[in-house]
């Protein structure tokens, strides 16, 4: 029996996605009642599938809405966020380490990132149909693969161990890696190790990078740049720090900007209707009309002309930005709210259109530029870590001296601008977790000064098992053959 593409569901194009999720339409090819088969007899469809997939990574769970949203759980869940006694409470649990499978704070990336390697997999099972042939099937099939590569990824280092956390992650439990578009199957497993999930996710960027014929003009989409910067970012985690520095100085090749000092401030506060500033940034989630979403909402909303923040920025590391860093006034803004100030991160809050509304930065040059700096220190040379780390501070601070750091101080300096450039953009906790490095807040409080109400939980240890999120019980209930994290 043929589907109308308009009413197929995440719940039939995703493998682990809870059954409950049936109502929810996809629209990915047409917004006409027309058989899948019929609507991929056209070459353009297959560009409106590709964007369909794009568009799933605003999905609940992914960058949409506040609860279990990307930009902030990386960042909650650390040393750089504090709750507020002011907010809503929201993603709370989640703050105190309190994970759970039945809690979206933490289980909706699961099945928002699945339904994204659904679509990407609906693309690629019709390459073969003859329709798109020669070099715009290779990107067509490039694009799938980069996707399916990205959205893999990000359910390997938040559910399964990270091989460099500790010496057996590799042969741990990795995840189910979905290669086929196959809407039926309820059978599948965990049934690769770390190490050969995080092989599969190269050999599809691989691929991707050989077949890619897209260019980088427009962000919301991958190019070869964006491919081998994606790359660097899978060797890094891996430890493969030989990998890392050459596909990072490949997409530095590329697109070396890492956003230049005068454009720091614009990259962050477009709207859509303002001049549009890519400087630096090699793929990015689009968020136009007509299907924009509140990216930013999970930090804050804006009341009568002030900031309600649901989380602020740790005191001491507000503290850790020197006055002189651009990114200090374009990550937060210190404000009154029900009458006490607190340091709100305002750098998805957009500036002169909709508040919150902003695209989503999933990749810059700049996290590339700082993934060859560590490995390059790692590989032992130096020469090129100092010269990388310094290029990345002239264009941050004013009235930059250029550094001179070697050995630790050298390693120190470049995982401490990693903190401060990738501050908000869902690097934290898998930096954090990727060195084998426990959780340790500060204990100050939520008011600017210090003060105010604190964490209730202070640590996490480097070994807990809560380091590897919790995969949701209704992914289980849907296909019992998946197995549970440990702990959990």
């Amino acid at each position: 029996m043929k589907k109308n593409i308009i009413t197929i569901s995440l719940a039939a194009l995703t493998i682990f996605v809870s059954l409950t999720s049936c109502e929810r339409n996809l629209d990915q090819i047409s917004s006409v009642n027309e058989a899948e088969e019929q609507a991929m007899t056209r070459p353009e469809s297959f560009r409106q599938a590709l964007d369909g997939a794009y568009t799933a990574f605003k999905t609940t769970g992914y960058y949409t809405s506040d609860t279990g949203n990307q930009l902030i759980m990386g960042d909650l869940t650390t040393d750089n966020l504090i709750i507020t006694n002011s907010g809503r409470n929201s993603n709370a649990a989640a703050s105190n380490f309190e994970f759970s499978s039945d809690n979206s704070q933490t289980t909706g990336l699961f099945s928002a990132a699945y339904a994204v390697v659904s679509r990407a997999n609906f693309v690629m099972s019709y390459l073969d149909n003859g329709v798109v042939t020669g070099a715009a099937k290779d990107n067509v099939e490039a694009e799938a693969r980069a996707i399916r590569a990205a959205a893999h990824f990000d359910i390997l280092r938040a559910y399964s161990v990270i091989p460099t956390q500790n010496s057996p992650a590799v042969n741990q439990y990795g995840i189910y890696y979905s290669e086929s578009y196959n809407p039926l199957n309820n059978n599948s497993s965990r049934n690769l190790t770390v190490d050969q999930g995080y092989q599969k996710v190269i050999d599809d960027l691989l691929i991707a990078a050989d077949k890619i014929t897209q260019n980088d003009a427009d962000k919301g989409r991958f190019s070869k740049a964006a491919v081998y910067g994606l790359l660097s970012r899978v060797y890094l985690y891996k430890g493969d720090y030989t990998n890392t520095v050459k596909y990072g100085k490949l997409a530095l090749g590329l697109s070396p900007s890492v956003t230049t000092l005068d454009n720091f401030n614009r990259i962050w506060k477009e709207n859509e209707g303002l001049a549009k500033i890519t400087d630096g940034v090699l793929f990015q989630i689009s968020n136009a009309a007509p299907e924009r979403n509140t990216v930013g909402v999970a930090y804050n909303q804006l009341i009568d002309g002030q900031y309600r923040s649901e989380f602020v920025a740790d005191y001491d590391f507000f503290n850790s930005f020197a006055t002189n860093d651009v990114r200090k006034t374009v990550y937060f803004t210190p404000a009154t709210y029900n009458k006490k100030v607190y340091n709100h991160i305002t750098k998805y809050a957009g500036n002169g259109g909709p508040v919150n509304i902003v695209p989503v930065k999933y990749l810059r040059t700049a996290e590339v530029l700082l993934n060859v700096a560590e490995a390059s220190f790692r590989e032992g040379d130096q020469v090129t870590a100092l010269t990388l780390l310094n290029q990345l501070r002239k264009e941050r601070y004013t009235s930059f001296t250029p550094g001179t750091e070697a050995g630790q101080p050298l390693l120190d300096a470049i995982l401490k601008e990693r903190r401060l450039e990738l501050a908000f953009e869902n690097d934290r906790w898998y930096t954090l977790k990727r060195l084998g490095l426990s959780v340790q807040r500060s204990g100050k409080g939520d008011i600017a000064d210090g003060t105010g109400s604190k964490a209730i939980k202070q640590t996490l240890a480097a070994g807990s098992d809560l380091w590897q999120w919790p995969i949701p019980v209704t992914a289980i209930q849907a296909n019992p053959n998946i197995q549970q994290n440990d702990k959990y």
